[in-house]
């Protein structure tokens, strides 16, 4: 069997879902169910956060480490597969969304494909990723030999600006 990687993926949903009710009950059974396909490693606590883009209903937001012997795109796939199982449907982009499943890094470094980049090209803007993801694994080097938890520190940094 192949060794496994360590992802990292966030967990965003600002829309109920039937069984699992508000955006908070559905990050936590979005967690469950990464936990139930992959092994969880960790997961970060609840965040709430204003949505952006106009995407209505403020966001219920975590980050999760997983192990998964899958190579990025299959991973990928496999997030999709999970939001479609949560009631996702393709839409117009930044509107409301039941699950939103983004992987943001992985311990096999850079990943660029035509449907992929790993890190996350938007990580470092994200307080809503990159907060619960320095919460779970400050020491990560995410990007450019930064970890987490500086990268973190940077975005604090650049909201304190006038």
């Amino acid at each position: 069997m192949k060794q496994p990687h360590l992802y990292a993926i966030a967990i965003g949903s600002n829309r109920p879902h039937g069984r699992h009710g508000r955006p908070a009950g559905v990050v936590a059974a979005a967690v469950a169910e990464l936990d139930r396909r992959f092994g969880l490693f960790d997961a970060s606590p609840l965040m709430i956060n204003p949505a952006a883009g106009g995407a209505g209903r403020d966001f219920a937001n975590a980050a999760a480490m997983v192990e998964s012997p899958l190579e990025p795109p299959a991973m990928l796939r496999a997030l999709k597969e999970i939001e479609r199982e949560f009631g996702r449907r393709r839409g117009k982009r930044w509107s409301a969304r039941v699950l939103d499943l983004d992987l943001l890094a992985w311990d096999g470094g850079r990943w660029r494909s035509r449907t992929l980049v790993i890190p996350h090209p938007r990580l470092e803007e994200r307080p809503f990723m990159l907060l619960p993801l320095a919460g779970i694994a400050p020491h990560w080097r995410v990007r450019d030999g930064l970890s987490a938890r500086q990268l973190a520190a940077r975005l604090g940094k650049r909201r304190r600006k006038p």
